[in-house]
């Protein structure tokens, strides 16, 4: 197996290799408002780091969201575009999964992802930690933070919540974004256990506006046909 994860849901753009075994290369860059100018050449990062070509790839996996729709549909639309132009399949995964499985080592019971979903809202999911197993109890919601309970609000907390709204978040955890190792992890084992992994967005909720991001590739030049 050689799989390429890449995410775009949270603010930091983010892609990796893993070869079955572990990861072999990953790269991120933080900046919530470009994430098509850093996606391509942190893939051709990737790749050169790992000593593999785009035809030796066997899976894509992408990040699902909830996210911003600029970001997130960038993540997505190269992801299909990479599947399409190698014939590989791909796999989607819940950024708020992966950001729980990230924190799975930190806690044992129940955890809180909440992202920023700008507008002053968050997208939320609570989790439970179970001898390593991650489980979302609930499903990706958005929601402005003070309207969350009070005692989901009081779990340990992941993601750029705790940063945004510091007084509302009591409990933070030091792990902000997605890291598209762990996305790769999460992926495997759920390939491995034949888990359905649709490929669909979890937007939430209507864009202000139409996007500026275009629909084309940002696959770089010669992938095609690879």
């Amino acid at each position: 197996m050689l799989l390429l994860a890449l995410d775009t849901s949270t603010s930091a753009i983010t892609v990796a290799l893993h070869d079955g075994s572990g990861v072999r290369a990953e790269r991120a860059v933080t900046d919530a408002r470009r994430h098509t100018e850093h996606l391509a050449p942190l893939i051709e990062e990737v790749l050169a780091a790992g000593a593999v070509a785009p035809a030796e790839l066997t899976d894509i996996a992408v990040g699902t969201g909830p996210g911003p729709f600029t970001g997130l549909r960038v993540g997505l639309v190269t992801a299909r575009t990479l599947g399409f132009a190698l014939d590989r399949p791909i796999h989607g995964v819940p950024s708020l999964d992966v950001l729980a499985h990230q924190g799975s080592g930190l806690v044992t019971g129940d955890l809180l992802v909440a992202t920023d979903a700008r507008r002053k809202e968050v997208y939320w999911a609570v989790y439970a930690v179970r001898s390593g197993r991650v489980e979302r109890l609930s499903a990706p919601a958005v929601d402005r933070p003070g309207d969350l309970e009070d005692g989901v609000r009081a779990l340990p907390t992941l993601g750029r919540g705790p940063l945004l709204y510091p007084d509302l978040f009591l409990a933070p955890l030091p792990v902000h974004d997605v890291s598209a190792g762990a996305l790769a992890e999460v992926a495997v084992g759920r390939i491995r256990s034949g888990t359905p992994m649709p490929v669909d967005a979890l937007y939430l909720r209507r864009p202000d506006a139409v996007p500026s991001v275009s629909t084309k590739s940002t696959v770089p030049d010669g992938w095609r046909g690879a």
